[in-house]
């Protein structure tokens, strides 16, 4: 049974934040200015939490239901219609209840099955790999998907950042907050976009963590260990032979020729690591949807930013993939779409 992607909706918490304004809150000198716009290249992002009185303004759970709110109403469909609902994060707001249940819940959506994946920057596309196939049973008609991750609980503004070792201070520019949501259906829309393929692939046997996020309970909350850590050299080694080998597979999988993509969706990590990428896969009669250096990483809603700009862009016979890869356990995903004639 095919499935459809009837529209993309997203939310950015706040005003957006550059680097310069980073460094005057945390007192950091102008080498390091340097050192981010060389090495990371994402200059904007986005926080839930106010970096002068530390309040946090938003929970991922306000950030996911806004975000849905606007897939469904650029659906034309409520809430009521919706008969399964599957989320993907890395930072829900608490492990229990699963923020998924709660955004149901704030959208008036209940007596469905919910699910919450948690995963980094691959969730996005395990969330709508699994609504995809549960779609594609016949037992459903209308599936919400939602990617949305917050780093503001990890923010400690009164950390001396400038004594930080690069592992822990590179995560403070690389992510943001955010939110993006998809309406999946398999009924077509008026113009209707096919989700023709999705895959996820774990590939971390024997590969130490590029990534760790660390979760504290009561007993050890006040030990002495970095909540966030990120090996960015292993990062910036690995990712790119990962998204040209996830590239490969879908085409492979649907036999599609490289010259037949119109679009592609690369990895959005950091400005400067999804330009090496997009180099790398070389398909230059693609077009690029990329949204990195306007949002900055937000992990598992970057995929929805991406086709939100994506899906008023495609015409009848276009085809796009996208790519994304995750490293705190290695793992590659991808997805594929093609517009349709009704």
């Amino acid at each position: 049974m095919d499935v459809y992607v009837h529209s993309a909706g997203t939310v950015l918490p706040g005003a957006p934040v550059d680097i310069p304004a980073l460094a005057r809150r945390f007192g950091l000198p102008r080498i390091w200015e340097q050192w981010v716009d060389t090495f990371i290249g994402t200059p904007l992002r986005h926080y839930s939490v106010d970096l002068d009185s530390g309040e946090v303004r938003f929970s991922l759970a306000d950030l996911a239901v806004t975000a849905a709110q606007r897939a469904l109403t650029a659906a034309g469909i409520t809430a009521a219609e919706v008969d399964l609902v599957v989320m993907g994060t890395s930072s829900p707001d608490m492990l229990m209840p699963a923020t998924v249940n709660v955004v149901a819940d704030r959208l008036g959506i209940d007596g469905v099955p919910g699910y919450q994946l948690q995963s980094g920057c691959a969730g996005a596309v395990q969330a709508l790999d699994v609504a995809r196939h549960m779609l594609g049973s016949g037992s459903f008609r209308t599936a919400l998907v939602i990617g949305a991750d917050s780093c503001a609980k990890h923010f400690d503004l009164t950390l001396d950042v400038s004594a930080l070792p690069p592992e822990e201070q590179v995560n403070g520019v690389l992510f943001g907050d955010g939110a993006g949501a998809a309406v999946l259906s398999t009924e077509p829309s008026a113009e209707p976009v096919a989700l023709r393929w999705t895959q996820v692939r774990c590939v971390g046997r024997n590969r130490p963590p590029g990534q760790t996020l660390d979760w504290f309970g009561a007993a050890d909350r006040h030990l002495d260990r970095p909540a966030a850590v990120e090996d960015y050299q292993a990062v910036r080694d690995s990712v790119p032979p990962l998204a040209v080998a996830t590239l490969d597979e879908v085409l492979k999988e649907l036999d599609w020729e490289r010259d037949e993509l119109d679009y592609i969706l690369p990895p959005q990590l950091s400005g400067r690591m999804t330009a090496e990428i997009h180099a790398r896969l070389d398909l230059p009669d693609a077009r690029e949807v990329s949204c990195i250096r306007e949002t900055g990483n937000t992990g598992n809603a970057l995929p929805f930013f991406q086709l939100e700009r994506l899906l008023p862009r495609m015409i009848a016979g276009d085809r796009a993939v996208g790519v994304a890869i995750e490293s705190s356990k290695w793992i590659k995903a991808g997805f594929a779409l093609e517009r349709v004639e009704r």
